[in-house]
């Protein structure tokens, strides 16, 4: 049986890691600046990360896509942060749409918040609306593996 080799990017240098799926659970390190590669951190997307996190990641990646001026994405966010904090091997990540609109619009978001999921640069999931920390990872939880 031949070992799967997964893709994650490095949210501290964006360089891409290459490693065996088993080493996941080993909190490992990138290869290029030596920084965790999952943090149970929410990441903050810019217009330069954005598409080389989610086109890049053989992990799960959910992406928060949301506003400054979004009452509902600004209760989100402490929820989102938490939920991270229970999801060690998924990354995480937050794109503001108002202050990188170029990064978001390939995403066709209508509303917000949304969160989408990706793996390996494909959508697998999307759900809109503030969703408590439990709800996010009741979410998360469900998705396919």
């Amino acid at each position: 049986m031949s070992e799967q080799s997964l893709h994650i990017v490095c949210n501290n240098c964006q360089a891409t890691n290459q490693l065996p799926a088993e080493r996941l659970a080993a909190n490992p390190n990138c290869g290029k600046c030596g920084e965790a590669l999952l943090t149970a951190s929410v990441h903050e997307l810019t217009t330069q990360s954005a598409n080389k996190v989610i086109q890049n990641n053989d992990v799960l990646t959910i992406v928060d896509f949301w506003a400054s001026w979004c009452q509902p994405c600004l209760m989100m966010a402490p929820q989102f942060k938490t939920a991270a904090s229970q999801l060690p091997q998924v990354v995480l990540a937050k794109l503001q749409t108002d202050k990188h609109e170029q990064a978001a619009a390939p995403y066709n978001i209508r509303s917000l918040p949304t969160m989408v999921a990706f793996r390996g640069g494909k959508e697998i999931a999307r759900q809109s609306g503030a969703l408590s920390s439990g709800q996010i990872v009741q979410w998360i939880q469900s998705l396919p593996s």
